[in-house]
């Protein structure tokens, strides 16, 4: 039970159930009281019609006994101002709800009085004779006729005669038609009401039965793909624009770049194995040599191959810990300090910046940024290099030109990528395993910047470093 509501589906159908069972129980509520209203409404209309109908014979001046009162078989009393019952319908036995008992006519010697004592009449209206009362007392009670007993709905006019006085017709009008619909439509409700119940609940589950099918063959190609770790696999996209079909698209843009990402790993870690494989064997072959023959020890060597070793580990593991999303410090860095100390003792650097130009980062990093992008232009210049530290608008621009031959256009992204090296002139004897400028950029972009190369305009490459300013 619990694996079933705690699916999407039926949570959905009986969500919607439940929201159309209460609209339902409101409206039938609705609907039944309007109903019994307008019924109840159009007894009492009937009933005072009547009772007019006789208030006008008795203004005019018609015996007692001369009065319609038995049409329809409606139970009818006329009430003097004492209380007492002058006339009443044939057939009527029992009544209630209009205050007088009595069924038969009384004597006059009776002197009975309703039940209250008071005038029969309480209406306050001051009629002349021949005048019939123009409000209504309305009423529900009951009456037995010739047997038969019915809830009905009394009005009582008064009526001021000429011989007689005040007096009080009463008339009534059956509420059998008003609970028969009432309990039809009751009836109707109790039965149709499920049905439509039913009918909802069965809608919903399938909709969104059809409308989750997508999402379960999302489920399950995921699930495939992480059985068989196959990053190539993509879910199935729907041919509809909804957001399903949008749930499909991220998760294949997801996967696409979880499969980029490991693949780059992976070529990491096997570009790694291969840089770190020459100089560990050149090292141990130099160990090795010098243990049979210490005589032919190449001490320069050994220490250029462990420089060089230190130098990638370091470089790997920083890139490890860029790729690990480490953010770098919130310090306050003064680039043209840290270009004029990054180009001291260099040969053929020149620096060329103007004071005031401070990002937020940290120093180790931006100044690890520009010993790379020097150590390049180092390698590629025929005889100077260039630094240049200037501001614009809310950017501090950094730029590095060297007079070599530049980088062609096709390879400007390309020499970004980790272990690329793009001609002999790059090669791991002429220092470098091809990190130095993915470094640079990487850097760059955890300090919100950009790290791109373009022709020097004296001719070479100049790489510009823009940083947001602090």
């Amino acid at each position: 039970m619990s694996r079933l509501f705690g699916s999407v589906r039926a949570r959905a159908t009986l969500a919607a159930t439940l929201v159309v069972a209460v609209a339902l129980v409101a409206a039938g509520t609705a609907v039944l009281l309007s109903l019994r209203s307008n019924l109840l409404g159009e007894a009492g209309t009937a009933a005072e019609r009547s009772a007019r109908e006789i208030a006008a014979e008795l203004a005019v001046g018609t015996p007692y006994d001369q009065l319609t009162l038995d049409v329809d078989d409606r139970p009818v009393q006329v009430v003097d101002e004492d209380g007492r019952l002058v006339a009443a319908s044939e057939d009527l036995e029992r009544i209630s709800g209009t205050g007088v008992d009595a069924v038969r006519p009384q004597p006059a010697a009776t002197g009975e009085r309703d039940d209250d004592g008071d005038d029969d009449d309480d209406s306050g209206e001051s009629l002349e004779p021949g005048e019939i009362g123009g409000l209504a007392r309305v009423g529900d009670g009951s009456a037995t006729i010739d047997g038969d007993t019915e809830d009905y709905r009394f009005a009582g006019v008064p009526v001021e005669t000429r011989d007689e006085g005040r007096l009080t017709v009463y008339a009534g009008a059956p509420l059998s038609a008003e609970h028969g619909a009432v309990n039809t439509a009751l009836t109707v409700m109790l039965i149709g009401f499920p049905l439509l119940l039913a009918v909802v609940a069965g809608v919903t589950w399938l909709v969104t039965r059809r409308a989750l099918r997508p999402v379960e063959g999302i489920r399950r190609e995921m699930a495939a793909i992480t059985a068989s770790e196959d990053l190539a696999r993509r879910v199935p996209v729907p041919a509809t624009r909804d957001e399903v079909a949008r749930l499909a698209l991220t998760t294949n843009e997801t996967l696409a770049a979880l499969e980029t990402s490991v693949e780059r790993q992976r070529r990491f870690v096997a570009d790694a194995s291969h840089e770190l494989r020459s100089p560990i064997a050149s090292l141990r072959t130099q160990l090795e040599v010098a243990a049979a023959h210490p005589e032919l020890l190449d001490l320069e060597g050994a220490v250029e191959d462990t420089v060089r070793l230190q130098r990638l580990a370091a470089d790997l593991l920083l890139l490890a810990r860029l790729d690990a999303g480490e953010r770098p410090a919130d310090a306050r860095v003064d680039l043209a300090g840290l270009a004029r100390q990054e180009a001291a003792g260099r040969s053929g650097v020149s620096v060329r910046a103007g004071d005031g130009v401070e990002v937020a980062g940290s120093r180790g990093q931006l100044g690890r940024v520009l010993a790379n992008l020097l150590d390049n232009a180092q390698r590629h210049a025929r005889s100077a290099v260039e630094v240049s530290v200037r501001r614009e608008g809310d950017q501090a621009v950094v730029g590095v030109a060297d007079d070599g031959e530049g980088v062609p256009a096709a390879d400007r992204e390309r020499i970004f990528e980790r272990f690329v090296r793009l001609d002999a002139a790059r090669s791991r004897d002429d220092g470098g395993a091809g990190l130095g400028l993915a470094i640079a950029r990487d850097v760059a972009a955890r300090h919100g910047g950009t790290l791109t190369v373009r022709d020097a305009p004296a001719g070479g490459a100049l790489f510009e470093l823009r940083l947001p300013c602090a």
